[in-house]
């Protein structure tokens, strides 16, 4: 019989445009014609991947889909438990489905279909491994790579602060007045307390105790301040008389008028002397010349009982009981520059000795707040509610830190990083106000009063860099004794 023709047209395949293999385009070859079908699905190459780098875990040539499943869980166990936890299992490498790769493929096809695998050269998925075996960090998402020594990166840990003072003095007649300034450390390591009406210093090297002066029954101290090279005393009292003596000598230099009131703040620069008096003036004594004072500053409306000249000796603040704050400069005899946000007395004040115009300030009992202010661009930075009444701040001159004492209600000690603000300890055993506050000459030790009649002593901030020599007084026994 013969045999019928075709009534079907001829298989013409179309003209097909080359491909650069660049582009990875998958193909497949058609079962029925034998030619190469082309998709359009883009393909990422994995030829430059060296899965050897990675802890992946292997199937058998057979896997299924089960096993693939079966292959991840045990590679989520091995990064997270450790490749011990994970025993007895082959590894297996991801599938690039096939095309000619120059050196090789990942896998090709035998005549049954099943894959033969290969190793790829190099590459990187999911885990980081050196083949040179580096000490670098573990990029494992799980943090950890048992596999190969790592060198993870030092987590600084966070400063330890002794909540403990490690020296107590007993300091009879220490006034628990908020206005009053009665503490003060000199830069040859002295301190200056005053209790009643007398002024007594503490030798920190060696603890000796020495009476400076009495100012007799009808007066009493309301502040001390040493001059910048630590040399001379200056003494306010209540009666509103300035008094200046040599501590190398215990003799009294001169006494200085003008006000009419008490003098409950004084601040040093060089040979200039502020003094702050509940007249609400503020006087300029130059210890240099014969009159009692050169200038006169009025702005404030109520007691001053604060005062601080910047670390440049350029500008003076000045904080007062009508809860204003005011910088001057040197010449002047009018406020630059005037705050009025506290809500209450403004006794706390600190110049930054790390950045220039930064200045911080505390309010009493109905502010509670620290603020800070940038006096160069005259400009408010940022304020803090800390709880309770601010008496005093320091800055750290070692690290960009500074400390609070505090009254009502909780008569506790705060040491601060800035900016931040961040709590790097809370201190206490006061159980008066801390109304007193002086940093040591090495600027790792502070002092605090209060009324509780005490002086407690603290190691608060680190020591210079460059410099980690113990300071003289943190060699002193521990222990209580008595100033006078």
């Amino acid at each position: 019989m013969e045999e019928e023709p075709s009534t079907s047209a001829p298989s013409i395949d179309p003209p097909r445009t080359p491909v650069p293999k660049s582009l990875n385009y998958s193909y497949r070859r058609s079962p029925s014609s034998g030619g190469v079908i082309y998709g359009d699905r883009f393909i990422p190459s994995r030829s430059s991947s060296n899965f050897a780098l990675f802890n992946i875990p292997k199937s058998n040539s057979s896997s299924s889909a089960d096993d693939s499943r079966s292959a991840y869980t045990n590679m989520l166990k091995s990064a997270l438990f450790g490749p011990e936890f994970v025993t007895g299992c082959n590894r297996f490498q991801p599938l690039t489905p096939d095309k000619p790769v120059p050196g090789g493929r990942f896998a090709s096809r035998a005549s049954d279909g099943n894959l033969l695998w290969e190793s790829p050269p190099n590459g990187n998925i999911f885990r980081f491994k050196t083949e040179k075996r580096k000490s670098l960090p573990s990029l494992s998402p799980f943090g950890f790579d048992d596999q190969i020594p790592v060198c993870h990166s030092a987590v600084k840990a966070p400063r330890k602060v002794p909540r403990s003072p490690y020296k107590v003095l007993d300091a009879p007649a220490l006034q628990d007045d908020f206005y009053l300034n009665l503490v003060d450390w000199s830069s040859h390591n002295v301190l200056a307390v005053g209790l009643g009406n007398c002024v007594y210093l503490w030798h920190a090297s060696s603890s000796k105790v020495v009476k400076l002066c009495d100012l007799g029954s009808d007066d009493t101290v309301c502040s001390v301040g040493w001059s910048q090279r630590g040399t001379h005393l200056a003494v306010g009292s209540s009666s509103g008389k300035l008094q200046l003596w040599d501590a190398s000598r215990c003799k009294k230099i001169r006494t200085m008028e003008g006000h009419r009131l008490r003098i409950g703040a004084l601040a040093w620069s060089s040979s200039l002397l502020s003094s702050g008096s509940r007249d609400k003036s503020i006087l300029q004594h130059d210890i240099r010349s014969n009159e009692d004072f050169v200038s006169k500053l009025t702005g404030h409306k109520s007691e001053v009982c604060g005062l601080k000249w910047s670390c440049d000796n350029r500008e003076l603040a000045s904080g007062g009981n009508d809860n204003r704050l005011l910088v001057w400069n040197q010449h002047s005899t009018q406020p630059i520059l005037k705050y009025c946000e506290h809500t209450a007395a403004v006794k706390a004040i600190s110049w930054s000795p790390h950045l220039h115009g930064l200045l911080a300030s505390g309010g009493g009992t109905a502010d509670r707040c620290i603020r800070f202010w940038n006096t160069t661009m005259n400009s408010h930075l940022s304020c803090i509610d800390t709880g309770s009444q601010v008496c005093n701040l320091a800055w750290s001159k070692n690290v960009n830190e500074l400390v609070s004492t505090h009254g009502y209600s909780q008569n506790q000690i705060i040491v601060w990083r800035y900016p931040t603000m961040s709590k790097l300890a809370t201190l206490t055993g006061h159980t008066f106000r801390v109304l007193y506050l002086a940093v040591s000459p090495d600027g790792q030790s502070i002092v605090t009063g209060a009324g509780d009649e005490t002086l407690r002593f603290w190691n608060v901030f680190p020591s210079p860099k460059c410099h980690n020599t113990e300071s003289d007084i943190g060699a002193s026994s521990l222990g209580r004794s008595q100033i006078r």
